[in-house]
């Protein structure tokens, strides 16, 4: 049978096979659709939580990370845009809502959790862009971030570059 011999809407779907992410990769997946809902639908992060929680999302997520991220960027989204913003080509309001999170969450990461290498805080930065992003907004995001960790992890980048 060749690939011609199917009409649209025909057969079955095939699954993407998919490597296992850690705990931590999986929470900020789960966290960054959170934020979107959030974002875009403006509804409470208690309730966003709650949500999450019932449908079963939080399992195999470190919640209490899940919490701390979808908290911290809310309560302080404006401040943390002005920690990358200097660095964009537009305004922070002309940004995706998905890219905005993802830069939101990786500035948080910068800014707060410095047990986290730089480094990794902006790989998984750009794994998510590349996972629910445009499709180069990987590149974008990725020299955002490394220019904001020029600031916010100056000492570290120093040290490993």
């Amino acid at each position: 049978m060749n690939l011609s011999d199917f009409k649209p809407g025909e057969g079955t779907e095939l699954p993407e096979e998919e490597k296992s992410v850690s705990v931590r990769t999986q929470t900020r997946r789960v966290a960054l659709q959170a934020l979107y809902q959030w974002q875009v639908n403006h509804s409470e992060t208690l309730d966003i939580i709650k949500q999450f929680s019932e449908e079963g999302r939080l399992v195999d997520t470190d919640v209490a990370l899940f919490q701390e991220i979808v908290n911290e960027v809310t309560n302080h989204a404006t401040d943390l845009d002005e920690l990358y913003a200097p660095f964009l080509d537009r305004a922070v309001a002309r940004i995706d809502p998905v890219e905005k999170n993802i830069m939101r969450m990786g500035v948080f990461e910068l800014q707060n959790k410095l047990e986290i290498p730089y480094r990794v805080v902006i790989n998984e930065s750009v794994e998510l862009a590349k996972r629910f992003g445009a499709e180069d907004s990987h590149k974008y995001i990725n020299g955002i971030l490394d220019k904001a960790a020029e600031g916010l992890r100056s000492l570290e980048k120093t040290q490993t570059d």
